[in-house]
């Protein structure tokens, strides 16, 4: 297995359940925290993770753009009005390694947990050998967890692969500076339900790299669309495998970076994603 293969946390290869799988974190830029850059696809390194913000002055600068061009997409290829709305169904209570836990057996709960299990599998905690043992048993199911335990485990204490993106050893960042891996999805799809088993695409942002003053790797955002494949089994959904593409990515907006303070400062600020649906 390359070193550069994983899912979810820290790009690296083939570890989704065939093993087919390839996750991709974004590299760190040439000039840290400068003026905004566009891109015309996400850089590829080692994993994968997380985060976006949708702000309100966003909507309220595409809404002041000009009135004057025509709106030429076809009516059919609007989204259901139910793609966005609640559904009225309360989210599970329960947890399993800080993952939310119990969701429905239906469509709905398959999406929500491939959403959060997603989320788990691209967080930071994966940098962890202790918090990586939960996360994998809880998502898993337990044939392929106890596949995959071993081949997450050699990736994530790769010592080339932690240096590449600044960490040290213990995948621990450098003093003064915050690790962030985060994947904050921005939409479900079912591509197929049959009952106990389900396959669904979960399109993400993910924010990935060294906050700090200093950083060599600044925090990165790049697009992804995760399909992930579950079983209902023991009450609960688990992932069999998945697979992963680029984008779609949004065209950037001519916003500048933030400093290496205001970067710092969010990531510990704001809290990520817990639940989702």
């Amino acid at each position: 297995m390359s070193n550069d293969d994983q899912y979810g946390g820290a790009g690296h290869g083939e570890v989704g359940g065939t093993g087919q799988t390839r996750t991709r974190l974004p590299e760190a830029p040439a000039d840290p925290y400068g003026p905004a850059r566009r891109t015309s696809r996400a850089p590829r390194s080692l994993v994968t993770v997380v985060g976006v913000v949708v702000l309100l002055i966003a909507a309220i600068a595409f809404a002041n753009q000009s009135p004057d061009t025509p709106d030429d997409r076809p009516a059919d290829d609007a989204p259901a009005a139910t793609s966005t709305t609640a559904t009225g169904t309360d989210p599970v209570t329960g947890k399993t390694a800080g993952i939310p836990k119990g969701f429905a057996h239906d469509e709905q709960g398959a999406q929500s947990a491939a959403a959060n299990y997603a989320v788990a599998l691209g967080s930071d905690a994966m940098f962890d050998a202790s918090r990586r043992r939960a996360i994998v048993q809880a998502v898993y199911l337990p044939d392929v967890a106890a596949a995959r335990q071993t081949d997450l485990d050699k990736i994530y204490a790769d010592q080339d692969f932690l240096a590449r993106i600044g960490l040290d050893a213990a995948g621990k960042a450098p003093k003064g500076q915050t690790f962030i891996s985060r994947m904050n999805p921005v939409g479900t799809k079912a591509e197929k339900f049959t009952g106990d088993t389900a396959t669904v695409s979960v399109w993400y942002s993910a924010l990935f790299g060294l906050a700090g003053e200093g950083s060599k790797n600044p925090v990165s955002e790049s697009w992804y669309t995760n399909t992930i494949e579950l079983k209902w089994l023991n009450g609960d959904w688990r992932v069999s495998d998945f697979t992963q593409k680029d984008g779609p990515a949004p065209v950037g907006r001519d916003q500048s970076a933030a400093s290496a303070e205001e970067m710092a400062a969010a990531v510990s600020q704001f809290g990520g994603f817990t639940y989702a649906r």
